[in-house]
């Protein structure tokens, strides 16, 4: 456990507090092992989530859904995956209004796509940037977020997105600097929609 709270986190990463890394399920002792375990089991939500018959009956814009996968991401590495947070971070909404305020954003996601208020790429582009914002999970928000949104897109007939032609967002380096300097833009200003667009497009 030591490993993880005297960890030196990368930008735009929330650190694990002493109460969510006593959660962990395996037994490892190092960073690169928690992520190993983390991208396997983010590998096996991936194969639900597209499956085609999963893909058919499912809903990713309703409540239960968003759970629900963050839940097949993490479930085998944090006992608490799936669950919302109930601590405050330095990013993200205050934890009571969670329930209130992903309800609220998926309704909202439902309306811009199915009333074409924005082009699609950019309604879930902007349901992708909010979903973040909110940061309802202790950890895990970023690649939850991105998944539920490649999600999205293949349920109304687009592609996936690529994010930076697929390259490894958790770890520094520029991929990770260009995604989240265009998160921080959209932060700053709802028009500046156009370099998460081209960055998700990449």
């Amino acid at each position: 456990m030591n490993f993880i709270l005297n960890h030196k986190y990368a930008d735009g990463n929330t650190p694990i507090r002493q109460e969510e890394a006593e959660q962990l399920i395996p037994r490892i002792s190092t960073m690169g092992e928690l992520n190993e375990y983390e991208a396997l089991n983010i590998l096996r939500a991936r194969e639900w989530a597209f499956d085609g018959r999963t893909m058919r009956v499912s809903d990713p814009l309703d409540e239960l859904y968003v759970r629900e996968l963050h839940s097949r991401m993490f479930d085998n590495v944090w006992k608490w995956a799936g669950t919302y947070r109930q601590t405050e971070r330095n990013t993200g909404c205050d934890p009571r209004e969670i329930v209130q305020r992903i309800p609220q954003l998926l309704a909202n996601t439902r309306y811009w796509v199915e009333n074409q208020t924005f082009p699609t790429d950019e309604a879930l582009l902007r349901f992708h940037h909010q979903l973040t914002r909110i940061h309802p999970f202790a950890n895990g928000n970023g690649r939850h977020a991105r998944m539920i949104a490649d999600i999205v897109a293949v349920k109304y007939g687009q592609a996936e997105f690529t994010w930076g032609a697929g390259k490894d967002l958790v770890a520094q380096g520029d991929a990770r600097s260009r995604y989240l300097a265009a998160l921080r833009a959209l932060d700053a200003n709802d028009n500046v929609v156009k370099p998460l667009l081209d960055f998700a497009r990449s």
